[in-house]
């Protein structure tokens, strides 16, 4: 919009022609500027009129014509600190996306005055080289002096200001506060000194590569590839059908080789476990250094810390069914899942686990029937025995990367009939054939040996409620089998073995007799849960029940030794790798109960619930066979690690001078000992000693002599 400029006209003409066209205001303001400069008392002089005139507004001859509505119309504008001249199209390349990003944030800084300054506190060590090279004086010894103006406004007269000098020059000048380098001390803090850490590590190695690629050599290596590609093609049809799952994994091998991911997988593992370990750095240091110092006070009683809790949460919804650690990477252990509950029935996994990595399992192998036992080869460290639900047995190799198993029974290769519901790896045979055996609902002991690729089965018993059955000419069993449930072989005998039945009786049989027991006892009123040879007397085995009580039998002599009552349904039973004393079992009620017959013969000398929930039930429990910790699994997919307070795994003092023996020897007779006081009476030096069992709570025993 433009404008109007205001002129003024000062010509005479113009002044004329006003005061023609208007002679009587120009009298009159003529004469009321003379009375204002009368009263006055100022004179204008000649040429004075011609500034009192009237101003003028002239049009520019291109301005606009506007009405009066449009003149008071409002226009607002909005200063903003953006630049206008900014550019708002710049691009940079990003090397993270690999393409050109436009950059959001633009300056919009305009310098419009810069200046270097040059000025220097005179106090500094610049001025005075200044000063000193200039040759100028210094200002301390500059006196103050007034002006004269300033002395005849000051009171008192000339005496008090020459006092006033006279004190000023007679003071020394007070430094100023506001100078640069001032700070108040009620501001001023302690810094801390600044501290350097350094650490020198080895140069990665390098190699310099120089290379010049053109077109041809280019050409040459997609040449190359294609001829690998089709060369593996050739030899995947070539292969039979029982060999395609090789062909499939070699294939699989070649395309994982150009992955890159392949190359830092061990990297980003041990990155895993570091962070971990940083993570529940309280837990390690607590399996690691601690040690109850309240064991001191409880009298022989102890205790259970929890460390470690194992969760895999495609696991969820199924029970731990097996427990299984690993005799040379005494970090890991097996985990197998399935159900308990047989209207359920459905899938199942199995999981390891490492002390090292509690957050993800270290392998997991889907499985379509739940798996209910499991065990690791304790010379060959990556096969795995599995028996699962539906029957079949099979065994995993950890070091091939398929979720299949190596190994797999079927209807052709004698599978059983019934679920499986215990393996165990034996010694080679002749031949150096790995071999494990298994039990089953159905009845039947059978040995599988791995021949190749497949399973070659033999039984080699088979139970009935009368007495063992051997293979008739028609092979149809008999109708009266019994249901084995679990089994054990002899640590020392290789062919001694016992077998519990869902009955509740216990059979002590041969690998070379198939046709009848060698002993058998009425053990328990419901199904043996777990049956276990002592690690270390050769004569104790121990069982458990889910008639609540736990038993430990002398395979010389048909009655129990020991019983013990849990008042809970007993889910597992384990003895202790390091006293042949010592066992553990858990029940349905959540609890684990430690026992030490050394200690206490009568009542468990620990008895601790491990689970939050109280409806949750413990299935399983293992012993670490070098840490003094256990792992137990619940109903619920958990596996939960505690240690054994120093009472649980208490040895016995050494005296001074005299140093204690140590070995297998030491344990054997520490149990011997206690046998020797239950074993039949014998008539000695007119003493007898007799026992009597009753079934009534732990207190199953009495003394008497």
């Amino acid at each position: 919009m433009p404008v109007t400029h205001k002129t003024l006209v000062k010509s005479k003409q113009g002044s004329n022609a006003q005061s023609q066209q208007k002679p009587l205001a120009a009298k009159t303001a003529k004469v009321v500027s003379k009375k204002k400069d009368e009263d006055d008392g100022t004179e204008i002089g000649e040429g004075g009129d011609e500034w009192m005139h009237g101003k003028t507004l002239i049009k520019p001859p291109d301005q606009l014509d506007l009405t009066e509505a449009e003149l008071k119309e409002e226009f607002t504008r909005i200063l903003t600190a953006n630049n206008p001249h900014a550019p708002q199209n710049i691009v940079r390349y990003s090397f993270k996306e690999r393409s050109y990003k436009p950059i959001s944030s633009v300056d919009q800084l305009a310098v419009h005055f810069f200046l270097e300054g040059n000025l220097l506190h005179r106090d500094s060590d610049e001025a005075r080289r200044q000063k000193a090279k200039q040759g100028l004086p210094d200002e301390k010894a500059t006196v103050v002096t007034e002006t004269e103006d300033e002395k005849l406004e000051t009171p008192g007269g000339g005496e008090d200001g020459a006092h006033s000098v006279d004190s000023k020059t007679g003071k020394k000048e007070q430094k100023l506060t506001n100078q640069f380098n001032f700070s108040e001390r009620a501001s001023q803090t302690l810094n801390n000194p600044l501290r350097e850490r350094g650490c020198q590590t080895e140069p990665p190695p390098r190699a310099s590569f120089s290379a010049t690629a053109n077109q041809w050599e280019i050409y040459d290596v997609y040449l190359e590839e294609m001829q690998k590609q089709e060369k593996n093609k050739e030899k995947a049809k070539a292969v039979p059908k029982k060999e395609d799952d090789k062909g499939k994994k070699k294939l699989t091998l070649v395309e994982t080789q150009s992955d890159d991911l392949t190359k830092v997988a061990k990297v980003a593992k041990i990155i895993e476990r570091m962070v971990n370990q940083n993570t529940f750095d309280d837990i390690a240091q607590d399996f690691r250094y601690f040690e109850d110092a309240s064991d001191e006070f409880r009298e022989q009683e102890g205790t259970l810390l929890p460390l470690w809790k194992f969760q895999y949460d495609q696991a969820k919804r199924l029970s731990v069914t097996a427990l299984c650690w690993n005799q040379s990477y005494k970090d890991l252990f097996a985990v197998g899942l399935g159900s308990y509950d047989f209207t359920k029935q459905g899938r199942g996994m199995l999981v390891f686990y490492s002390l090292k990595n509690s957050t993800y399992p270290e392998y997991n192998y889907p499985t379509t029937s739940g798996i209910l036992c499991l065990d690791i080869h304790p010379d060959r460290p990556y096969l795995v025995a599995v028996g699962f639900y539906d029957g079949c047995v099979a065994v995993y190799n950890l070091k091939e990367e398929r979720p299949e198993p190596v190994y797999k029974s079927s209807s052709k290769s004698g599978k059983h009939t019934d679920p499986v519901w215990q393996v165990r790896w034996q010694k080679d045979d002749m031949d150096n054939h790995q071999n494990f055996f298994s039990v089953s609902s159905d009845g039947r002991v059978v040995s599988w040996t791995l021949v190749k690729s497949e399973l070659v089965f033999t039984d080699i018993i088979k139970l009935s409620l009368v007495g063992a059955v051997s293979e008739g000419p028609e092979g149809v069993p008999p109708p009266t089998m019994a249901c084995g449930t679990s089994f054990d072989f002899h640590k020392q005998i290789n062919y001694l073995f016992l077998v519990g039945t869902e009955e509740g009786k216990i059979h002590k049989c041969s690998k070379a007799y198939s046709s009848q027991f060698l002993e058998t006892y009425d053990a328990h009123n419901m199904a043996v849960d777990a049956v276990k040879w002592n690690q270390f007397h050769p004569k104790v085995f121990i069982s458990c029940s889910s008639d609540w009580t736990v038993k430990i039998w002398d395979h010389t002599i048909r009655t129990p030794v020991f019983i013990f009552d849990l008042n809970a349904a007993v889910g597992d039973v384990a003895w202790s790798p390091y006293s042949s004393t010592v066992f553990a079992a858990v029940t349905a009620d959540g609890k684990v109960h430690v026992f030490d017959l050394g200690i206490n013969k009568y009542e468990a000398i620990c008895q601790q619930p491990v689970v939050a929930k109280k409806k949750t039930k413990l299935t399983h429990i293992e012993f670490n066979p070098v840490y003094p910790i256990i792992i137990v699994g619940d109903d619920r997919g958990y596996v939960t690690s505690l240690k054994l307070s120093p009472n649980l795994r208490s040895k016995p003092k050494e005296k001074k001078g005299q140093e204690l023996p140590r070995g297998p020897e030491v344990e054997i007779a520490k149990m011997e000992k206690l046998l020797s006081l239950l074993r039949e009476p014998e008539n000695s030096k007119g003493r007898t000693e007799s026992w009597c069992q009753t079934d009534y709570g732990p207190q199953a025993l009495d003394f008497r002599r």
